[in-house]
C-alpha cells in the first residue's frame, strides 16, 4: 500500500515543504530512505522501527520505501521521523488514510515520544503561505508554531497520540497563545547600566547616536579604558524590538537550534560578542551541507561586538564589508545557496598601537612607527569606510576614577532614541524592513537629509579636508541627519554636521 503526507525542510531562512511518500510492498524485508537524505535522515530508520514497536503497533516485514519529494532537494534534520512512521503504519494498514492537508513534524525516540525539532517557526510561516489546514508538531515545539497567525496547531507527546488525531480516534484542542502577553514580557535589565561607566562623555554620546540611528561605531583606547564596557551598553539603550523584528530573530534562532523552549519569542535585541579567533564559517555562516547562519546573522536587528578588532583574521574582517553594505549574506556552496539576513549594529574596539599605549603619558609607548602603521594596516580602508562613527577612549584621570559614576542612566538614554527612532519609522513607513537612518539611500539621503547654508559650506570644506570617499560622504549625512532628528530638527544644521564630522576626524589617521 502506499500513504503520503506533508512535511517541509528548513532552506536558509525559508521553509519548502516536503511530501513523504511511504510504500510498503512484498519483498525482503527492507527500509530505504531516498530523496536526497542527509546521514541525519537515514539514521532515522532505526528510531522509527523502535518507536513503531514501542508505541503498540507493528513494524512490517515487507520490503518499505520512504521517498522525500522533491528528489532534487537536500534533506536534512529529524523532523522526518514522525511523518515517516504515519506513512509506514497508513501504507500497513494499521491506521486509516490520513488527510494530506496537514504538516506533520517531529523527531522520534526510542520509546514513541515525540521530541521537539529545529526550525519550526519558518516552516509554520510556509505553512501559512500553503493554506494547509493545520500542523502537527511536537508539544515542546507548539508555542513556537502559534507565533504564526492563521495557522492552527496541534501539539502531539508520542506517536501513538499523533496517529489516534490524525485517525479521528482523538481529539486535540487547537493550541493559541497571546502573542501581545509574549511582546509585553518585563523587559531585562541592560547587561550594563550607562550611568555605572565612569568619564567617557564623549563615548557616551557617540553610543547614543550609534544606537538612535543604527550607525556602526569603533572605540579606540588604551587597555582599561572601558571599550567592552561601553559597548555592553548598547543594548540596554537600544529601542525594543516591534513584533515583526522580533519574529525575525526567532526565526533565525529557530533554524540555528538556538532557541530556548522555555522562551517561544525572543523579546531582547541580540548581543553577539565573539572571539577573535572565530574562523570564517563562524563568522558568516557554513558548515555541512545547507550552511547554517553565522554570527553576523544570529546578531540580525542586535549588536555585533568585536573586541581587539585588529587581531581578527582579515579574511573574516573583510567578509563584512558586503553585509555591512547589503544588511544580508549570500552563501554559495556546491548545488546550493541561501541568503540571510545581516541588519545589524557593529560595534568594534581597538586599541591605538600594539602595546596600546599610544597617546598615554602614563605608560610611554614601546612600538617604533613600522610596528604602528603595520598594526594599523590590519583594518583595510574599504572596511573602515563603512564605520559610521570614531570615538577615542582615553585612559580615565585620577579624579575620574575616585568620582562616583555621574550622568543620565540608560533608561533615560533609551527614551530618547526611542522617540528619534519614531522620527525614522514615520520617515521610512512606506518602505518594509528598514527602520533607520542608517538604512537611507542615495535617493533618500538627498530627500531627507536638507542642509541649511552654514552646514552647506561646512560641508564642503569637510570633503576637501578629510578627503571624504562618495560613501564616507553618505555617511556623514546620515549621522548628521540622526543628530538632527535627537533635536527634533526638520533641517541639517551646522551643528549638527560639525558633530557627524567629528566622529570621522580619527579615520583620517587609521588610514
Amino acid at each position: 500500500m502506499f500513504a503520503r503526507l506533508l512535511s517541509a525542510v528548513v532552506v536558509g531562512i525559508d521553509a519548502a515543504l516536503v511530501e513523504v511518500q511511504c510504500d510498503v510492498a512484498n519483498g525482503l524485508p527492507a527500509f530505504q530512505v531516498v530523496g536526497l537524505p542527509e546521514k541525519e535522515v537515514t539514521e532515522s530508520r532505526e528510531r522509527i522501527r523502535s518507536a513503531i514497536k514501542n508505541s503498540g503497533y507493528s513494524f512490517p516485514a515487507k520490503r518499505i520505501t520512504a521517498n522525500l519529494a522533491p528528489a532534487d532537494l537536500r534533506k536534512e534534520g529529524v523532523g522526518f521521523d514522525l511523518p515517516s512512521a504515519l506513512g509506514i503504519l497508513v501504507a500497513s494498514g494499521q491506521i486509516p488514510s490520513l488527510t494530506s492537508q496537514y504538516l506533520v513534524l517531529g523527531e522520534l525516540s526510542l520509546n514513541g515520544e515525540v521530541r521537539r525539532t529545529h526550525g519550526v517557526l519558518p516552516i509554520a510561516l510556509a505553512a501559512k503561505q500553503a493554506n494547509l489546514k493545520g500542523m502537527i508538531v511536537p508539544e515542546a515545539n507548539a508555542t513556537e508554531a502559534a507565533l504564526v497567525d492563521g495557522v492552527a496547531v496541534y501539539p502531539v507527546r508520542t506517536l501513538a497520540e499523533a496517529a489516534a488525531l490524525l485517525s479521528g480516534e482523538l481529539t486535540v484542542p487547537c493550541f493559541k497563545i497571546d502573542r501581545d502577553a509574549l511582546m509585553a514580557q518585563v523587559t531585562a535589565p541592560p547587561l550594563v547600566d550607562i550611568v555605572e561607566v565612569k568619564g567617557q562623555e564623549q563615548a557616551k554620546r557617540a553610543l547614543e547616536v550609534a544606537a538612535a540611528g543604527g550607525h556602526n561605531l569603533l572605540m579606540i583606547g588604551p587597555p582599561g579604558a572601558g571599550k567592552s564596557l561601553l559597548a555592553r551598553c548598547l543594548s540596554g539603550i537600544l529601542p525594543p524590538l516591534s513584533f515583526a523584528e522580533a519574529l525575525e530573530v526567532t526565526r533565525v534562532y529557530s533554524i540555528a537550534g538556538m532557541l530556548d523552549s522555555n522562551i517561544p519569542l525572543i523579546t531582547q535585541r541580540p548581543f553577539r560578542s565573539p572571539h577573535h579567533t572565530i574562523s570564517y564559517a563562524g563568522m558568516v555562516g557554513g558548515g555541512r551541507g545547507l550552511p547554517g547562519p553565522g554570527e553576523i546573522t544570529l546578531a540580525h536587528h542586535g549588536v555585533l561586538f568585536l573586541d581587539e578588532l585588529p587581531e581578527f583574521d582579515r579574511r573574516v574582517v573583510e567578509t563584512l564589508r558586503q553585509p555591512l553594505e547589503d544588511r544580508s549574506i549570500l552563501l554559495s556552496r556546491a548545488g546550493v545557496s541561501v541568503r540571510y539576513p545581516s541588519n545589524f549594529t557593529l560595534v568594534g574596539a581597538m586599541n591605538p598601537c600594539p602595546c596600546g599605549h599610544l597617546g598615554d603619558h602614563l605608560h610611554p609607548c614601546t612600538c617604533n612607527p613600522h610596528e604602528i602603521r603595520r598594526y594599523r594596516k590590519r583594518l583595510s580602508g574599504p572596511f573602515l569606510d563603512r564605520i559610521d562613527l570614531f570615538v577615542e577612549v582615553p585612559r580615565l584621570t585620577p579624579e575620574e576614577l575616585l568620582t562616583r559614576p555621574q550622568g543620565e542612566d540608560s533608561h533615560a538614554i533609551r527614551t530618547r532614541v526611542e522617540k528619534t527612532r519614531r522620527i525614522q519609522w514615520e520617515r521610512m513607513k512606506d518602505k518594509p524592513g528598514r527602520f533607520s537612518n542608517a538604512e537611507l539611500n542615495s535617493k533618500e539621503i538627498a530627500k531627507y537629509c536638507a542642509l541649511d547654508q552654514d552646514a552647506k559650506g561646512l560641508l564642503e570644506m569637510a570633503i576637501d579636508r578629510f578627503a571624504l570617499s562618495a560613501r564616507a560622504y553618505t555617511r556623514v549625512l546620515r549621522v548628521a541627519r540622526t543628530i538632527a532628528d535627537l533635536t527634533g530638527a526638520p533641517l541639517i544644521r551646522a551643528e549638527h554636521l560639525a558633530e557627524a564630522i567629528q566622529y570621522r576626524s580619527i579615520d583620517e589617521d587609521l588610514a
